[in-house]
């Protein structure tokens, strides 16, 4: 008999290349997988709900494995992050679930959030947790060029060229945009909700957004790019170090209280 386990991860991705497993390079899949070889001789593989590119991290990326022997999730959770010191990777919740659960196609909606520094000086406290812009950005224009893909459309212009999707079209559900500001310096978040995402879309937008905050676009020209469904009217990609997939949701979610 297998037992199904739901793990909810945080991890620093500048290290990595990315999610997913591969043959000749590091992976948080592989650090993970790592560790649940120590406890389980099965040589259990996870499955996750999204793909992360190089650089790009994690605030609750959530993935799914089966194990031989049954688990206290508790103590599984405590046994992986023993095993994972001192790679920046941390087991942050750990549920049972039915073996109907998949962390990919069970999921609703997928949460991104991208962050943006914007100030003169240098990035000294965490050059690799945002992207860094000099010049002052507009982001009011910023917004109102993003508020124009909301919806249903075909993303083409807005996905990687290597981008395995069968189909260019996506839905994106809400936009949200947070601004802080200190005495040297302006944080901007944009918050992408939708169920399924492209490869580099959210990137691909937000190098389009600054072109805009830059006053370089007007906001109207996202549009523009969007509606010519090809892949050079896109703004220079945006770095992955300021991307993080920060949720992903579920009906239940295994993680809440009543459904443990």
């Amino acid at each position: 008999m297998m037992y199904r386990y739901a793990l909810c991860i945080e991890y620093c991705g500048t290290d990595y290349c990315g999610w997913q497993r591969q043959a000749n390079a590091p992976t948080v899949q592989q650090e993970v997988e790592a560790a649940l070889a120590r406890l389980d001789k099965s040589s259990p593989t996870l499955t996750g709900a999204g793909r992360t590119d190089s650089g790009v991290h994690a605030a609750r990326q959530v993935a799914h494995c089966s194990l031989a022997r049954h688990w206290d999730p508790f103590r599984l959770c405590e046994a992986l992050n023993a095993h994972l010191r001192p790679a920046p990777i941390a087991v942050l919740e750990v549920a049972q679930v039915d073996h109907l659960f998949s962390a990919r196609r069970s999921a609703v909606m997928r949460e991104y959030r991208y962050r943006l520094i914007n100030r003169r000086a240098p990035l000294a406290l965490e050059p690799n947790s945002a992207w860094h812009v000099r010049p002052k950005l507009d982001h009011d224009a910023m917004l109102t060029g993003v508020k124009l893909l909301l919806g249903k459309h075909d993303f083409t212009t807005f996905r990687s060229a290597h981008c395995q999707a069968l189909s260019p079209r996506r839905t994106l559900d809400e936009v949200f945009l947070e601004v802080y500001r200190l005495p040297s310096s302006t944080e901007i978040t944009f918050t992408f909700r939708a169920r399924s995402f492209l490869h580099r879309q959210v990137r691909s937008i937000m190098g389009t957004l600054v072109q805009v905050g830059l006053g370089n676009w007007r906001p109207e020209d996202v549009k523009i790019a969007l509606e010519a469904r090809d892949r050079t009217a896109c703004g220079p990609v945006a770095p992955a170090r300021g991307l993080y997939l920060w949720q992903v949701y579920y009906v239940p979610d295994p993680f809440s209280r009543e459904s443990q």
